[in-house]
């Protein structure tokens, strides 16, 4: 199944204008024809089964011939990651947790962190591909850069989780999990949270937790903690 994105459809049109590059990818990549089928979501829920009327490189419409809305996970987890100093390994944690399924990611400034500077169209583009790729109906919401005391300062509602390295009292992330539920958990930079970055999280109400028995790179606790929701609200 092929899944084209377009998130300005919606579930009162009948036809739909795919752009100049979704066109060519349409006609010279798919070599699809007039008469032919493509799956269309918005990122919303909706599926929208469409019949191409024109098929040229620069230009494709269809006629919405069929739409279906998929039901949302029953547990919503927002991750807000302190972005990598290599940046190919926060793209791989974007792309990865999206074919596990997210909902919100928050990259964080920390008081250790390296890199300050994000590229959002480029993640957003990252998200976009794992959407359809792993074939998605609601698209992972990106959010800014944010910085930590700001983030932690948000009304959030549902669990809230600070998975640190100090040698403190922490639980275990499976230990905590209750199913169902909204989950947020901070993950810190290459040189960890700081200690009073872990202080105020937790006068916060953020639990500090443990997420596996090794210690893990930013990029790969992040995408643990991903899985750990995910498999546990499978159980």
């Amino acid at each position: 199944m092929q899944l084209f994105y377009n998130p300005d459809i919606s579930e009162n049109d009948n036809t739909i204008v795919f752009d100049k590059d979704e066109s060519r990818h349409i006609v010279k990549v798919l070599r699809k024809k007039v008469g032919d089928s493509l799956n269309i979501t918005n990122g919303k829920g909706w599926v929208f089964t469409t019949e191409l009327t024109l098929a040229e490189q620069k230009h494709c419409t269809g006629n919405i011939i069929s739409k279906e809305k998929h039901n949302k996970r029953t547990y919503k987890l927002h991750l807000a990651v302190a972005p990598t100093k290599m940046n190919d390994r926060f793209e791989w944690f974007l792309e990865k947790a999206t074919e596990i399924g997210i909902d919100t990611i928050t990259p964080l400034l920390c008081d250790h962190s390296e890199r300050k500077v994000i590229k959002t169209e480029r993640f957003e583009k990252i998200i976009q591909s794992a959407m359809k790729q792993s074939l998605q109906y609601y698209m992972p919401e990106l959010r800014p850069l944010t910085a930590f005391k700001d983030f932690i300062s948000q009304d959030i509602t549902g669990q809230k989780f600070i998975a640190h390295c100090e040698d403190t009292e922490r639980k275990s992330l499976k230990s905590v999990i209750e199913p169902n539920s909204d989950v947020t958990i901070l993950i810190g930079p290459e040189g960890d949270f700081s200690t009073n970055e872990i202080k105020q999280a937790t006068a916060n109400s953020f639990v500090p937790v443990i997420i596996g028995g090794t210690r893990l790179r930013t990029e790969t606790a992040a995408i643990v903690a991903c899985h750990s929701i995910a498999f546990y609200n499978t159980l």
